[in-house]
């Protein structure tokens, strides 16, 4: 498995020196050294996997499957960090080891390319949720978080990263790449292909994907409620971002 440092010439030169590449694949540098681990990672049959290319409604959309999968008040997950229990698996912390002693079911969120996921996933081992996000608005959104990162040093223009996002030079790849692969397993009976506009367009629909997907039971007054309590969470969210929808994490 072929890593390499990236070497495209960047300014500031600071922000190149962020990624490296792993297959072909431009990643962030938390990912280096624990691919081949990640492709090995056991996965259980009661998992239940959130992947999105970065700045694609990660974040509401956790809130929404926890609530969903938990049953939970959003009164009370409004008072968690709901980020220490869904953990990012390619991210420094927790980190792998803790993760793989998560007692089950465990909800575990990745970035990484449906290629790059553990191959147990691949073969159909536990529930896959992944969503896509329009690339116009998504663009916005990573050029933002580079912008207010400081670790990663980014003060180029907008246009050129946008062309950085065109020619793949963002970590993770290229997006057009990431949400193909997913599309072409959408299908797949552990996998829930979803659309982050749905969630603002029609979220009953959506609601009552996942309850379908996830193998939850609601009764028609419990999903008509649960649906009120997502609609509170996605207000909570980007009244505390204070974004538009259009520029939602």
């Amino acid at each position: 498995m072929a890593e390499s440092e990236a070497e495209t010439p960047s300014t500031p030169g600071e922000f190149e020196s962020k990624y490296f590449e792993y297959n072909g694949v431009r990643l962030p540098p938390f990912c280096r050294g624990k691919m081949e681990e990640i492709a090995n990672f056991p996965v259980r049959d009661s998992d239940v996997w959130i992947v999105t290319y970065p700045k694609s409604g990660t974040g509401l959309l956790q809130e929404v499957v926890y609530l969903v999968s938990q049953g939970a008040d959003p009164d009370e997950i409004g008072l968690m960090n709901i980020d220490e229990q869904l953990p990012v698996l390619e991210y420094p912390q927790p980190g792998l080891d803790i993760i793989k002693e998560l007692t089950s079911p465990r909800l575990i969120k990745s970035h990484l390319p449906y290629r790059f996921l553990p191959s147990d996933l691949h073969n159909g081992n536990s529930k896959v949720i992944y969503m896509a996000r329009n690339p116009k608005d998504l663009v916005v959104s990573y050029y933002q978080f580079h912008r207010s990162l400081r670790t990663m040093s980014y003060r180029g223009t907008f246009q050129e990263f946008c062309r950085r996002f065109m020619n793949d030079k963002l970590g993770y790849g290229s997006w057009f790449e990431h949400v193909q692969e997913f599309w072409e397993h959408h299908m797949d009976a552990n996998v829930l292909f979803l659309k982050y506009e749905d969630m603002h367009k029609d979220l009953a629909t959506m609601v009552e994907q996942l309850v379908r997907f996830l193998g939850v039971s609601y009764d028609k007054a419990q999903l008509e409620s649960m649906v009120e309590h997502c609609h509170q969470l996605i207000d909570q969210c980007c009244n505390a971002e204070a974004l538009p929808v259009g520029r939602a994490h």
